[in-house]
């Protein structure tokens, strides 16, 4: 076997993915990720790597998979999970077998699958039956798999971590399922990811399947206890209720946290059976300090706390199109389009201010009417949406594909222009766009929120909202300018 052929990573832009890459990589692993926005994985620290191939190419595109396999001896499935409905597990089947077809073509060696205990043996009526699904498609390939099982994984930005987080942050009392009590037996992201690149190096995993955890079983009520003590804060009163159901658990847990009950509910339905590792030879093979759920949990913060969060939950997913908003295109091109165009001219120099544009959201807020902002993320929560409280994975840096409250970045040309579009419930699609000009008395931003209607109520939505954009908007550059310590030479005014 030639060890220089690379490493294909499915999922680079994902949690795991994110995360796995530059590890390969820094142990000098060639490697190989497909991404349908190469973009966004060119713009990770990582992105330049010379060992680093970019692809373009999806799992539905048979061949895009077969060009991205061929050549390489191994493949990383870290596909993250579409919301569980009929619909998404009949495209993610679809995805698995385009990839095992693009995996023997490609004369793949192996293929290594990160999946969660207990969704192998999932029944028909669970929202992990299309995991396991995938697995029994991946096994039926002639490529051999790996299959590496865990419990809840403890890393900053992880699904789990962030639930864990914001409960015990946000309710000193709380009356939970009756799930916070089933054993489990978390691990550390950093062991997790000890583990993927371990089993490069030894071909005696080939085709095995194997059970990875941290080092103690507990609860998810001892988890809630030792987050507060390492976040300094006072004893939760946890009060467990008799019975709820996953749906009614998801659901509840998309009110309190940035997370929606569509990925809620599978970790809620993993956490409602006892998830304790049983194979442990992988301990063996792979050997490597493991760590309990305390040390996990305060690496994690102390990431958080330092603004190191590598990757984040909210990086998986496409970014959505903007091709609509194109500001080149004819006014009579794709049907009706709203646009709401200002500016500011502010005395500072165009780097402050492009600083000051991209530390928006977040922990830092609008700048303006932050009431209406808050109000506007609340609405979008209780209809499903992501709302405010995703927030940012980094205060002062934005890549493309990075999520921001409920836009995720599109495009951003350091220092010149910032594109966010819209990822909250809407009857259409919108965009805000940010353009930056230097000129010789300071800088001039260019603003522009754009909006594509989907029907009458897609109509209804512009105006109903319009009169607002005054307060909103025109606050929103003042505020860029007086964080930038600059002076307003002229605007804010319409375009």
């Amino acid at each position: 076997m030639n060890d220089r052929q690379p490493i294909l990573v499915l999922g680079a832009g994902g949690y795991v993915g994110g995360r796995l890459v530059p590890r390969l990589l820094e142990a000098g692993y060639p490697v190989r990720a497909l991404a349908r926005n190469p973009t966004k994985i060119a713009n990770r620290a990582w992105g330049t790597h010379p060992l680093l191939q970019i692809e373009r190419g999806d799992l539905l595109d048979g061949e895009s998979l077969r060009n991205a396999a061929l050549g390489c001896r191994a493949c990383y499935y870290l596909v993250p999970a579409m919301s569980p409905s009929t619909k998404n597990a009949a495209v993610e089947r679809r995805g698995a077998w385009n990839f095992i077809a693009a995996a023997e073509a490609g004369g793949l060696k192996r293929i290594i699958y990160l999946a969660g205990l207990g969704e192998e043996e999932a029944d028909l009526d669970s929202q992990l039956a299309a995991r396991a699904e995938v697995i029994r498609i991946l096994r039926a390939g002639r490529v051999p798999t790996t299959v590496l099982r865990t419990s809840m994984i403890i890393g900053s930005g992880s699904v789990s971590f962030e639930i864990l987080r914001y409960l015990v942050d946000r309710l000193p009392v709380m009356a939970t399922p009756n799930w916070v009590d089933s054993p489990c037996q978390p691990i550390g992201i950093r062991n997790v990811l000890g583990y993927l690149v371990g089993c490069l190096d030894h071909p005696e995993t080939i085709g095995q399947s194997y059970d990875i955890g941290g080092t103690e079983v507990l609860n998810y009520r001892r988890l809630m206890r030792i987050y507060a003590e390492e976040a300094g804060l006072v004893r939760r009163l946890i009060l467990p209720l008799p019975i709820c159901s996953p749906r009614c658990s998801a659901c509840w847990i998309q009110l309190i946290t940035p997370v929606p009950a569509a990925l809620a509910r599978p970790l809620v339905e993993s956490l409602s059976t006892p998830s304790i590792c049983h194979d442990l030879r992988l301990q063996d093979l792979v050997p490597q300090p493991l760590f309990d759920a305390r040390t996990a949990i305060r690496l994690a913060l102390e990431r958080l706390r330092g603004s190191q969060v590598e990757s984040s939950w909210t990086d998986a997913g496409p970014i959505p199109p903007a091709e609509w908003g194109d500001p080149d295109d004819p006014s009579w091109a794709g049907g009706t389009l709203f646009s709401d165009r200002r500016e500011l001219v502010v005395k500072a120099d165009i780097d402050r201010v492009w600083q000051a544009i991209i530390r928006l959201g977040g922990e830092t807020g609008w700048y303006a009417c932050n009431p209406l902002w808050r109000l506007r993320g609340l609405l979008d929560k209780l209809v499903g949406g992501p709302g405010l409280r995703r927030g940012r994975r980094d205060p002062d840096t934005l890549l493309i594909g990075d999520a921001l409250d409920f836009w995720r970045v599109a495009d951003q040309q350091h220092p010149r222009r910032l594109l966010l579009v819209a990822e909250m419930k809407l009857p259409g699609e919108a965009t805000l766009e940010f353009l930056l000009q230097p000129g010789e008395n300071g800088t001039r931003v260019v603003q522009n929120a754009r909006f594509l209607p989907r029907g009458l109520s897609g109509l209804a939505y512009w105006w109903a909202v319009y009169p607002f954009h005054h307060f909103v908007f025109n606050g929103l550059l003042r505020g860029i300018g007086t964080a930038c310590g600059g002076k307003d030479l002229s605007g804010p005014r319409r375009l």
